[in-house]
C-alpha cells in the first residue's frame, strides 16, 4: 500500500471534575418501527469544520498530533497497541492506518491499491462493492475492529455518501503494514442514519440509529432488528462489554450514557449524567475503564442552541463499565485544527482523541 504519509504535531492541558453514581432507568416498552421516510438533506455548513491544512501541526503542551486528514471522527485499535483505524467523516474522509510508534498516518480506504472480494454468504444483502467513481465521495463515520484468530480482524464501518450503510473489511495485521480487504456491507433500512458501530461476540454487530434513538442489531439470518431497551437513548457512540452481556450508549444529545442489558429479561438500564454531550464511549484494552469524550460550549457549560461548533471544549471521562462511577479528567478549550474531541481512546501510557470537525488526530499522556 503506498499513499502519502502524514505529518505528526501536538496539543492540550487536563482537568479534574466531580464524580458521579448511575441511576436505575425503567426499560420503555418496545417503539413501534417507524413509517419509511426519505432521508434528510446534510445541513451541515463547511464553516462549521476546521479547513485542512490551515492550522499549524506543532505541539501545544503535553498534547501532539497527527495532521492531514479530513474529520476522523473515531478510531479503533488493533491488538497489541502498535496500530489503529481513523475514520473520515466528510467528503473527501478516508480510513487511515495510523503508526502508533512512528505517529504517522496513511490512506488506505479509498486508495488506488484497495482490495475488495464480496462474502456473499456472511453479508446476503449487500449488493456490492462501493462503486466510488469520485473516491471523496466516500464518508466514513463510527469504527470497530473486532479482533479474530491469527492476526485476523474483523473492522466495521459506518458509511454515509453513496450508500447508508455498515461497511465490513477482512485485516490481516499479519502483514507489515496491516492491509484491509472490503468483504462485504448491510445497508440500512429507509428509517435508519448510523453513527457508532460494535461487533458482537455471537458474530453480526450492532450499530446506533441516531434517526429514531435507538439501536439495531444485524445478523445474516434475520437482517435489522431493534435491539429491546435502547429506546430514547439518544444514541451517538456504542460500546460492548466483552461477553455481549451489555450495551454501553452515548446520549449526546441529553449528556448522558445509558448502560442496557442485552439478552435477558427484564431489562436493566441504567444512566449516569456526565454534564457534558458524549459523543463516542470506548473501552481500555483491558476493558477496565470506559472513556467518553466529548462537548460543552466554549465557556465550558451545557451547549444551547445556536451551536458554535468551532469554539465547544473537549471533555474526557472515566467511567467504570460496573459501577457506573465516573469522573471527568480532561478540560480544554477548543484547538484550531482539532474542535471538540469526539473519541478517546487510551494506547499503551498515551491517549488518542478523534475529532469529527478537525483535520487531525491527537495524543497526550493518560491523564490521571
Amino acid at each position: 500500500m503506498k499513499a502519502p504519509i502524514l505529518a505528526v504535531c501536538g496539543v492540550l492541558a487536563p482537568f479534574v471534575f466531580a464524580c458521579g453514581a448511575p441511576e436505575r432507568a425503567e426499560a420503555p416498552a418496545a417503539a413501534p418501527v417507524p413509517a419509511a421516510t426519505t432521508p434528510p438533506a446534510a445541513t451541515q455548513s463547511a464553516r462549521d469544520y476546521a479547513v485542512p491544512g490551515e492550522a499549524p501541526c506543532t505541539p501545544v503542551g503535553d498534547i501532539k498530533f497527527v495532521c492531514g486528514m479530513v474529520s476522523p471522527e473515531d478510531i479503533a485499535v488493533f491488538p497489541g497497541g502498535e496500530w489503529a483505524i481513523a475514520s473520515g467523516n466528510r467528503e473527501g474522509g478516508r480510513l487511515h492506518l495510523i503508526n502508533v510508534r512512528s505517529k504517522t498516518a496513511t490512506a488506505v480506504f479509498p486508495a488506488p491499491d484497495q482490495r475488495e472480494q464480496l462474502d456473499a454468504e456472511r453479508y446476503p444483502t449487500c449488493p456490492g462493492p462501493l462503486m466510488l467513481e469520485k473516491p471523496d465521495l466516500f464518508k466514513a463515520h463510527g469504527v470497530y475492529l473486532k479482533p479474530g484468530a491469527n492476526g485476523r480482524h474483523a473492522l466495521y464501518v459506518v458509511h454515509h455518501g453513496v450508500r447508508e450503510s455498515i461497511e465490513v473489511f477482512d485485516v490481516d495485521a499479519g502483514a507489515t503494514p496491516p492491509s484491509l480487504t472490503w468483504v462485504g456491507c448491510a445497508p440500512a433500512l429507509s428509517t435508519q442514519t448510523f453513527n457508532a458501530v460494535v461487533g458482537l461476540p455471537e458474530g453480526g454487530f450492532a450499530a446506533t440509529n441516531t434517526r429514531a434513538g435507538d439501536v439495531w442489531e444485524y445478523h445474516k439470518e434475520t437482517g435489522w432488528r431493534r435491539v429491546p431497551g435502547t429506546e430514547k437513548t439518544a444514541p451517538n457512540g456504542l460500546e460492548i462489554s466483552k461477553d455481549g452481556r451489555w450495551l454501553y450508549i452515548a446520549g449526546w444529545a441529553e449528556e448522558k450514557v445509558t448502560r442496557v442489558s442485552r439478552g435477558r429479561s427484564p431489562i436493566q438500564r441504567d444512566v449516569i449524567a456526565l454534564g457534558f454531550r458524549p459523543d463516542n464511549v470506548r473501552f481500555s484494552a483491558d476493558r477496565s475503564v470506559l472513556f467518553a469524550a466529548g462537548h460543552t460550549d466554549k465557556d465550558g457549560r451545557s451547549i444551547v442552541e445556536p451551536r458554535e461548533p468551532l469554539t465547544e471544549t473537549i471533555n474526557i471521562a472515566r467511567i467504570d463499565p460496573t459501577t457506573l462511577e465516573h469522573r471527568r479528567i480532561f478540560e480544554h478549550k477548543a484547538i484550531a485544527g482539532f474542535v471538540a474531541a469526539t473519541t478517546a481512546v487510551p494506547i499503551g501510557d498515551e491517549l488518542w482523541l478523534g475529532s469529527n470537525r478537525g483535520d487531525r488526530v491527537a495524543y497526550l499522556p493518560v491523564p490521571k
